[in-house]
């Protein structure tokens, strides 16, 4: 395949053909052919593939439900329908359809069209997601209002198999069956999670279940057989256990049945007649109905059909795809495919968040996550207590590897933080060492757990806080900005960060040394390169002083202290005298070193990642406050905070934009530290061939 030079913006939409090009919103699918709704098809899968090679993105899920969402918007009147993403990553033709095509190419950059639904983005999105699990409490949200207000607009939720078993899913399934709110949850079933149909008889079913007959017929039954007197209500109880046991010989949704939801499936996702067909009749059963559609995730991209845990979150080399008759994979209406044997690339550990990357790319330092799980793996050699535990991200939270080398200690809850931080508790009071490597954005998911289970139990389980900080192009529902905050105050945990991928090796080490909760947060960067050196056990609470300073002393919190050093070089080129601290623990405090330095120096200037309210600087704020009233030598001391400002979601971006936008790269430390320090009266105390100059004249 040739490779070509990188799309440019606009060429995504130049390279559409009519069909898409020409659609102004999901009321125009209503105008068109079968033919052309699978021609349509084709044209958003290629639009899909072309755009995700210069941006990345959530390549796979999005292929999958091309169809889905096609059916669904022109049944559905959006927005006065509603149609809800669960998790979203899988929305990219809901985008297209609705409207969006000519800004698809600025998909998930800063100040473009974002990766998930979002409701300042169009009136069709229902709902700002990015988290998994979420999409039946939203609907039956929806389909709850509509009823309270008497109005009649259709509901719509689509839900992987992977979500509808998250713990959220598992309560709103249960509320939905039993409130009988009438909605439609489709089943986007790609991975075979949900057991196989049995044969003909159950397509058989499925069609006797949407037939007005069966359902007119059922209920006219019922009423008929609990008549009869004395007997009545006990003919009834077996005819509908009858009924549910010849069902269920058939049906692999003989839970959702038992549970107050009708089961309708299996129907094949990639048949557009089926799909209409299908939904077109659920919208007129009443109640809620399931329909299970089977989809192939990645459909119409070759490498992403036959490595779906790698294209999950994909990032394509720029690519040449005109249409040529040797890249269709022979599938009616199906897009252009790229051939077996093509070069391909994936997003560093199948991560959902993969940026693009060109084919050429140079190999770099092993990332934050990569060097925690082979620390962690070295351990596990000489430790059977160490047991690993992810909930539904092995290869993002780079565990697989660990599975690897120990399957037996070695466990996958699911998309379930909440029991995968509760199971670890277990763990931990039965005398392993549980580790459980968990986003920093879905540990928001278990906190409960956390505080409740693991701090109050003290128990000795280390929280792996991957993602920490800004992780970029999914933006708001994704960056990891709270954890610290809603961990400083926890009793027990220890809260940390390493400057380096060296210094996080070390805090393995010490975290494995101890009896309590540890939590270390590492970014989703690349490390520096370091030479490796012998990770040592590091005394909880102690910071590093990493260089003095009488004027400025700049005090952080992970992988920023870099950051911070390089402006303090900048910073002391121009007269200032500047201290940096490595604090490497956000909980406890070295408040002895902190405190040291403070009275040496006129500012304080403390440096995170993170959100400001509650974070890192707030506890070096209050330590210097409290310090300040039985020592004269601090009353004027001023402090200032630099982190992610309060009040806000950080929208979605290149890692770098969003530092740069944020004043968090060198460049903006060094700016944000000169205004504090002139705001706060501080001169230079470091002559400079500038300054002599000034006195001289």
């Amino acid at each position: 395949m040739k490779i070509a030079t990188p799309i440019r913006p606009g060429e995504a939409t130049a390279a559409v053909s009519s069909i898409l090009a020409n659609l102004k919103g999901p009321a125009d699918l209503r105008g068109l052919e079968e033919a052309q709704l699978n021609d349509l098809a084709a044209e958003i899968r290629e639009t899909i593939i072309r755009t995700v090679a210069r941006t990345g993105g959530h390549l796979g899920s999005s292929l999958g439900v091309v169809e889905i969402a096609i059916a669904l918007h022109r049944l559905l009147d959006s927005p006065t329908d509603r149609i809800v993403w669960d998790t979203g990553h899988q929305a990219y033709a809901h985008k297209l359809l609705t409207g969006r095509l000519e800004r698809f190419d600025t998909l998930r950059q800063i100040d473009g069209i974002g990766g998930f639904p979002r409701r300042s983005e169009s009136e069709h999105d229902v709902f700002d997601g990015g988290h998994a699990g979420t999409g039946l409490s939203i609907a039956e949200g929806l389909a709850t209002a509509r009823d309270v207000r008497g109005s009649n607009e259709r509901i719509a939720v689509v839900v992987g198999d992977a979500a509808l078993m998250s713990g959220l899913s598992l309560e709103a399934r249960n509320d939905i069956g039993h409130r009988r709110t009438s909605m439609l949850i489709v089943l986007n079933d790609n991975e075979m999670s949900i057991s196989p149909t049995v044969g003909a008889f159950s397509k058989y079913l499925s069609k006797i279940k949407l037939s007005h007959a069966w359902q007119t017929s059922k209920t006219a039954y019922d009423r008929l057989v609990e008549k009869v007197p004395i007997l009545g209500p006990t003919m009834l109880e077996w005819s509908q256990r009858l009924r549910r046991s010849v069902v269920n010989l058939a049906s692999p949704g003989q839970l959702f049945e038992d549970l107050g939801i009708t089961y309708i499936g299996v129907v094949p996702g990639h048949d557009l007649h089926a799909l209409l067909q299908t939904f077109s009749r659920v919208f007129e059963l009443p109640g809620p109905v399931l329909v299970h559609v089977r989809t192939q995730k990645g459909r119409g991209y070759r490498p992403a059909e036959t490595d779906q845990v790698s294209f999950h979150g994909a990032a394509l080399p720029p690519m040449d795809l005109a249409p040529r008759a040797d890249r269709y994979d022979g599938t009616p209406g199906a897009p252009p495919a790229i051939p077996p044997g093509s070069p391909h690339g994936a997003g560093s550990n199948g991560d959902p968040v993969a940026p693009a990357i060109p084919a050429s790319a140079p190999a770099k330092n092993p990332n934050y996550t990569s060097v925690f799980v082979a620390e962690l793996i070295e351990l596990a050699r000489t430790d059977r207590r160490i047991v690993a535990l992810t909930a539904g991200m092995p290869t993002g939270t780079g565990l697989a590897k660990f599975h690897e080398a120990y399957p037996d200690r070695f466990i996958d809850v699911g998309i379930a933080e909440q029991h995968a931080v509760t199971l670890a508790t277990g763990l931990a009071i039965g005398g392993m060492r549980p580790v459980v490597a968990i986003y920093s954005t879905f540990l928001q998911r278990a906190f409960d757990q956390v505080v409740h289970d693991v701090c109050q139990n003290d128990a000795p389980v280390l929280l792996g806080v991957d993602r920490a900080g800004l992780v970029g192009e999914d933006g708001t529902s994704h960056q990891g900005m709270f954890t610290v905050a809603a961990q400083r105050q926890l009793p027990f945990l220890v809260v940390a960060s390493p400057k380096d991928e060296q210094e996080l090796r070390s805090l393995v080490h010490t975290a494995m040394a101890q009896e309590h909760p540890f939590a270390i947060h590492y970014p989703r960067d690349a490390g520096f390169g370091l030479p490796s050196v012998e990770p040592q056990v590091l005394p909880v609470g102690q910071a590093e002083l990493l260089r003095e300073g009488r004027d400025i002393v700049l005090v952080g919190f992970g992988p920023i202290v870099a950051r911070g050093l390089e402006a303090a070089e900048a910073l002391e080129r121009e007269g200032w005298s500047v201290g940096v601290v490595n604090a490497r623990f956000a909980k406890p405090l070295d408040r002895d070193l902190l405190v040291g330095q403070a009275r040496r120096a006129r500012l304080v200037v403390t440096l995170e990642e993170s959100a400001l309210a509650g974070g890192f600087g707030s506890g070096v704020l209050e330590a210097i406050e409290e310090a300040r009233f039985a020592d004269p030598a601090l009353r004027d001391v001023a402090v200032h905070r630099i982190g992610i400002p309060e009040g806000r979601f950080v929208d979605h971006g290149a890692v770098s934009d969003l530092r740069r936008a944020l004043r968090l790269d060198a460049a903006g430390i060094e700016v944000q530290v000169r205004e504090a320090a002139e705001a706060a009266g501080i001169r230079p105390s470091i002559p400079t061939p500038i300054h002599e100059a000034a006195r001289a004249s």
